[in-house]
């Protein structure tokens, strides 16, 4: 998708060819895309600023490192941006979500759930994208206090139910059930198309750019 936008790729690295790093390719970059791990994601992203290459990272579950890693970048006068899920409407969803549990935060006959779905291979429960989709309810709902994954030991914990089954790309629902309705959003990614042009549009943002960014800047940007 990048080639076909005019982009050119210098290089791709893996585990095995982590030495692709001191390349003259990699080192006369623009942006570099990471999406690997959590474990290597930290490190990855401080080589990238080192090397003063604006980075654009989707990896999840490093977030505990993400105050660290910030200060890293602005003192260092790097360039990072980072997201959960680079589709673009998964963040309008975001924003819905956000809304809704602000709407409903003086409610509390309603009752709130969160499910996601995704294929076999995921192995991480719940998805990056559930994490930050149950922490904005609990940010904007005076109601929930935290979440937990499965069942809820009481009503100011928000359920997280995650499953793992065939090749679903990824589905999110939030529902709000009382006594008298049930107010249901959703998501499904169709494909993984989506989330590759998001990390492009991402990158694209980035050249000659310092700072932190996040989604809700490179949609701005757009509504201006």
């Amino acid at each position: 998708m990048a080639l076909e936008l005019g982009h050119s790729i210098t290089c791709i690295i893996d585990v095995a060819d982590i030495g692709l790093m001191q390349s003259d390719a990699f080192t006369q970059s623009d942006v570099v895309i990471e999406f690997t791990s959590p474990l290597s994601a930290p490190d990855n992203i401080k080589r990238c600023i080192d090397m003063g290459i604006a980075v654009v990272t989707g990896s999840t579950g490093w977030y505990n490192r993400l105050s660290e890693i910030t200060s890293y970048c602005e003192q260092h006068k790097g360039c990072m941006f980072y997201a959960s899920n680079f589709s673009i409407g998964m963040n309008v969803f975001f924003e819905i979500n956000r809304n809704l549990a602000r709407l409903l935060s003086n409610h509390n006959n309603y009752n709130a759930r969160l499910e996601e779905t995704h294929h076999l291979q995921k192995l991480d429960k719940p998805s990056g994208t559930a994490i930050s989709l149950a922490n904005d309810i609990v940010s904007q709902n005076k109601q929930y206090v935290k979440w937990s994954l499965n069942m809820a030991d009481d009503i100011s914990t928000l359920p997280v139910f995650s499953f793992r089954e065939g090749d679903v790309t990824g589905q999110h629902s939030i529902v709000w059930d009382s006594m008298v309705d049930t107010i249901t959003i959703s998501h499904e990614a169709k494909n993984r198309k989506g989330f590759a042009m998001g990390a492009i549009m991402a990158a694209e943002f980035c050249i000659g750019k310092q700072g932190v960014f996040q989604m809700s800047d490179l949609l701005n940007r757009q509504n201006q």
